[in-house]
């Protein structure tokens, strides 16, 4: 607690109590926290039940480290590896440590194709299934109430990949999900929008692509792009990475095997 204050900090009754739960965990060990975020990988944040969110696989801590030294990170893997969930958090950190004003994410509305319009509904109702998934992850880590009035003020804004044409985000912490869902062009528009001080993270799963035939993925295609450019950073995950039900790994497994079977 007292390396919390000193980082400038505050510590809240449920950062105790959350404390003294995950010393308990490490057996034979005192209540050292420092020591047990060594073992086990940095804390992110804490929930608003004061639950901890950490990094808990290999590829996740990638994502956390190398958003520490990049201003745009590329997490690239399959589903079920907490690259959306780990980024979110990380978002959330940035904004209660006061780096940057805002949170942005972003979702290409993509189903078959872009068409929304057979949806009931006005546009924000049509739009909100695919954004669910953001939804989900704040609505565990920030307090309702917290969190209406963010998403009232902008604080945090969820939109449609689309909504970001024509503008500069600055002092924000951006995320493009589902990103393999993103035309060349669309991914050029995104990357273009950074501002100062901003901060960016594009996740995606390029075997899960749901763009027409002819259309490549610009997910697939900016790995050549950008691969040697400073500031900018890829994290590939994999199978060991998944934290989903343990049926998952075996699934994505079996359809690798049987997509490299095809491909032979």
């Amino acid at each position: 607690m007292i390396s919390m204050s000193k980082r400038g900090g505050s510590v809240t009754p449920a950062d105790v109590t959350t404390l003294l739960a995950l010393s308990n965990r490490v057996e034979g060990e005192k209540p050292n926290m420092p020591h047990f975020e060594e073992e086990t990988g940095d804390i992110i944040l804490h929930t608003h039940n004061g639950e901890a969110i950490s990094a808990k696989t290999g590829g996740q801590r990638n994502i956390v480290k190398a958003s520490q030294n990049n201003d745009i990170l590329f997490a690239i893997g399959p589903a079920g590896t907490g690259k959306t969930y780990t980024s979110v958090a990380l978002a959330v950190q940035a904004l209660k440590n006061r780096k940057v004003k805002k949170i942005i994410l972003a979702r290409p509305a993509v189903e078959a194709g872009e068409n929304l319009g057979f949806l009931p509904g006005d546009l924000k109702e049509k739009i909100d299934p695919y954004l669910r998934p953001l939804y989900d992850a704040l609505e565990e880590m920030i307090e309702y109430d917290k969190l209406e009035f963010q998403l009232t003020k902008n604080i945090i804004e969820i939109a449609p990949l689309a909504y970001m044409r024509g503008r500069t985000l600055n002092n924000a912490f951006v995320i493009l999900d589902e990103a393999q869902n993103a035309t060349n062009i669309q991914m050029k528009m995104f990357l273009t929008r950074i501002g100062y001080n901003s901060r960016a993270i594009i996740t995606g799963d390029v075997t899960q692509t749901d763009l027409p035939r002819k259309q490549e993925s610009g997910l697939i295609v900016i790995q050549k792009i950008l691969k040697d450019i400073d500031g900018i950073s890829f994290v590939y995950l994999d199978q060991s990475d998944v934290v989903r039900h343990k049926l998952v790994r075996d699934i994505i497994d079996a359809y690798d095997k049987f997509e490299d079977k095809k491909r032979k």
